[in-house]
């Protein structure tokens, strides 16, 4: 199997180095391709794959194409590679709001899958959701699977609905941790604490929730009732947010994130529907 990366942005140089790093290319060749000639200096210093400067010394030989650019350059690029497409080849996105019928009319091939990774994929720690056309065998979708678990972890999903359902959950969760990571570690700094000891106080107490949550099947629920006491600190806090409807804003948030995901889907068919 050959396996063309197309863009070398973070995304996209994240998964060539992991599936470079990985056994999921056991035979053929792993292929890298961008425009600017500083990112190809920089990819060919890497050393992992093989970078290309034009896409017709690469995309005729790729199996599967993953394309890892920004949004707004998916319909000159989807232009460009349209008369070197052949039906056989499987095209996989984590172009976010890039619909399904957009790539498919935008290359002229049936076989698409698509994705949408998060942030923790630059640590191997990612949570990509993905869904798939009727013309992706059930073979090749479980090949896609594996490419993409060399991030992290992967979940099939059965429309695109889901996908930018997911956006709002996982795509932009780690941004909902960090946020949250920043209010506690401000508190922290007016109680006095150095900024050096906040993000340290900080930092262990996520990681170290994170694994018991993920080393059992006890609920976040359950987790807050053995961390907290009637008349405890830990209650006076839950209190203060309860209050707060913060629960409640935290899901409004996430909503906003799906319907924003949904806005930029029906805005890309929009342009793809203009720009053909």
């Amino acid at each position: 199997m050959n396996v063309l990366v197309i863009g070398g942005g973070n995304m996209g140089m994240t998964y060539a180095e992991a599936i470079a790093k990985s056994n999921f290319l056991t035979s053929g060749s792993l292929m890298i391709f961008d425009k600017s000639q500083e990112k190809q200096a920089e990819l060919r210093a890497n050393g992992l794959f093989d970078v290309h400067e034009c896409l017709d010394t690469c995309l005729p030989e790729a199996d599967v194409v993953l394309i890892a650019v920004k949004p707004v350059h998916a319909a000159a690029l989807m232009d460009e590679m349209k008369p070197m497409v052949s039906s056989e080849q499987l095209f996989v996105s984590i172009m976010a709001g890039v619909t399904i019928d957009t790539i498919q009319q935008g290359v002229g091939t049936n076989k698409v899958v698509r994705a949408m990774p998060n942030l923790p994929a630059l640590v191997g720690l990612g949570m990509t959701s993905f869904t798939a056309s009727a013309h992706v065998s059930r073979l090749e979708l479980a090949a896609i699977e594996q490419l993409l678990d060399t991030t992290g972890r992967s979940i099939g999903l059965t429309s695109e609905s889901e996908i930018d359902a997911s956006t709002g959950i996982s795509g932009s969760g780690p941004a909902y941790i960090f946020y949250f990571m920043q209010a506690m570690m401000d508190a922290a700094w007016k109680m006095g604490f150095s900024k050096a000891d906040a993000r340290l106080l900080v930092g262990q107490t996520f990681a170290g929730a994170v694994e018991l949550f993920n080393s059992s099947t006890l609920s976040p629920e359950d987790w807050m009732a053995k961390v907290a006491s009637k008349g405890g600190t830990t209650r006076a806090a839950l209190d203060s947010m309860d209050d707060n409807n913060v629960n409640a804003l935290i899901q409004e948030a996430a909503y906003a994130a799906f319907h924003r995901a949904e806005e930029l889907g029906k805005q890309t068919e929009g342009k793809e529907a203009t720009h053909g």
